[in-house]
C-alpha cells in the first residue's frame, strides 16, 4: 500500500473508532462490569497509544508523548513496553477524563500523519499498517464491550441500530468437501497477522459442512429439549463451568413474561427465530454438536470449505486449540507478544462479525478466545 492509501486508511480508522463511541453517555465511558469488558476510553487511549509508543517514538525525530503517564495507564499486555495498570483496574480510572483523551487522541493522529509527510519508509509503513489492524480489532471489542456494559444495565438502553443480525435467508444445505492435502495459511502478498504464517499442508479427511449458521430455533429445541441438564453432551470442564456460573442460556437471553427474550443494539426484544444463535461459549457450542450428533469443523476445514458458503456474520468456533503452525517466528521486542504468546488453552474462531471492520476479514484470519467466553459475537457451524 503506498503512503496516500495508508493516510486514508489511517484516518478513516481513526475517524471509525469515534464514531463507535458517538451514541454514548458520558457516563458509559470508564465501565468495567468484568474483567473482560474493557471500559470505552480504555480502547480510545490504548489504541493511540499503540501508535505514540511503536511509531512516533520510534520515527519521529524529537517526538514528545502527551503525557508521561499514559504508558502505564493505557499499555495492554506488552511487558517488553513496561509497567501497566492491571486488566482489572482499568474501570477504576476516572482520570484522565473523556475530553483528554480525545484531546490525545487528535494529538497523535496529527503527529502521525505529519510524520508521514516526511518518512516513507518501509520499516515505518508496515508499523503503521499493523496499528491499524490493531486499532481495528478494537473497534470489534468496542461493540462487544459496550453491548456488555448497556445489555447488563436494569432498563436494557438502546446503542443504534450497528450490530444488528439479518435472518436466515437460504434452505439449510451440507457441502461436500472430497478428501486431499490442502493448503493452509495466508498465500498473497497483502497484510496478514503473524499466526497466519507460515503456509503448510494438511490432510483432510471427506467431510459435509453446513452452508447455514445454527439459528435461534434451532439453538432453542436444544435448551427446550434439556441440553444444559445433560452432562453427557458436555466437556468434564465445561459442565463444571455452566453450572458454577448458573449458565441456561446463550448471554443476554431472557425468559420472561413466557417467552425468550434478548437484548440487542435496540434493546430488548423477542427472540427473532431464524436468526443465527449469538453469543454461544466453546462449551455451549460443543454441547449444541454433540446432541445433534454431529461436531464442529476444524480451523483447516473451515478454510477449505469456506469459499463455497456465506460466512462473516459472526466468528465460527472450531474444533482446533490455538497452536502455531509449522515455521511460525515471532518478532522480536514487544510486537512479538501480540499472538505468540497466548497460544495456550484457547480455541480457534474463523470467519469474522457484524462488528468486523470493513476489509478487515480473510479466510485465513485466526482469531481466538477463552472456551468459556460467550460475549464475542459468535455462532455455530456444523459438520457431518
Amino acid at each position: 500500500m503506498d503512503t496516500t492509501a495508508l493516510i486514508t486508511k489511517f484516518k478513516t480508522t481513526r475517524n471509525a473508532t469515534e464514531e463507535i463511541c458517538k451514541p454514548l453517555e458520558i457516563e458509559d465511558y470508564s465501565v468495567q462490569p468484568i474483567v473482560d469488558v474493557s471500559p470505552p476510553k480504555w480502547h480510545l487511549a490504548h489504541s493511540t497509544w499503540f501508535f505514540e509508543q511503536f511509531v512516533l517514538k520510534a520515527f519521529k525525530k524529537g517526538y514528545t508523548v502527551f503525557n508521561d503517564d499514559f504508558a502505564y495507564l493505557f499499555n495492554s499486555y506488552y511487558n517488553n513496553a513496561g509497567e501497566r495498570v492491571l486488566r482489572p483496574n482499568r474501570g477504576l480510572m476516572t482520570r484522565p477524563t473523556v475530553k483528554e483523551v480525545y484531546a490525545y487522541r487528535k494529538f497523535v493522529t496529527q503527529n502521525v500523519i505529519d510524520l508521514l509527510t516526511k518518512n516513507s519508509s518501509e520499516a515505518l509503513l508496515e508499523l503503521l499498517e499493523i496499528g491499524i489492524n490493531h486499532e481495528q480489532q478494537h473497534q470489534e471489542l468496542l461493540a462487544y464491550d459496550i453491548k456488555y456494559i448497556l445489555g447488563h444495565q436494569p432498563t436494557f438502553p438502546k446503542y443504534d441500530a450497528h450490530f444488528v443480525l439479518s435472518e436466515a435467508q437460504e434452505k439449510q444445505e451440507f457441502i461436500s468437501i472430497e478428501e486431499g492435502v490442502y493448503e493452509i495459511g495466508h498465500k498473497r502478498n497483502d497484510f496478514c497477522f503473524d499466526n497466519e504464517l507460515g503456509v503448510h499442508k494438511v490432510y483432510i479427511h471427506p467431510f459435509e459442512i453446513s452452508n447455514q449458521l445454527i439459528t435461534n430455533k434451532a439453538y432453542l429445541e436444544f435448551i427446550e429439549a434439556g441440553g444444559y441438564q445433560d452432562f453427557n453432551l458436555w466437556h468434564a470442564e465445561g459442565w463444571d463451568f455452566i453450572n458454577n456460573n448458573n449458565i441456561k442460556a446463550p448471554l443476554y437471553w431472557h425468559f420472561t413474561k413466557g417467552k425468550w427474550h434478548y437484548y440487542n443494539c435496540n434493546g430488548l426484544e423477542a427472540i427473532k427465530l431464524n436468526e443465527p444463535v449469538m453469543h454461544i461459549s466453546y462449551y455451549e457450542a460443543f454441547a449444541f454438536a454433540e446432541w445433534k450428533g454431529m461436531r464442529l469443523p476444524t480451523e483447516f476445514e473451515w478454510e477449505v470449505a469456506s469459499s463455497k458458503f456465506n460466512w462473516g456474520a459472526l466468528w465460527e468456533w472450531t474444533a482446533s486449540a490455538y497452536q502455531p503452525y509449522p515455521n511460525f517466528t515471532k518478532a522480536d521486542g514487544a510486537l512479538g507478544e501480540y499472538n505468540g504468546k497466548f497460544m495456550i488453552g484457547l480455541q480457534v474462531l474463523r470467519g469474522a462479525s457484524i462488528a468486523t471492520a470493513k476489509n478487515h476479514s480473510r479466510h485465513t484470519y485466526r482469531n481466538f478466545f477463552h472456551p468459556s467466553l460467550q460475549w464475542m459475537f459468535s455462532g455455530i457451524r456444523l459438520v457431518k
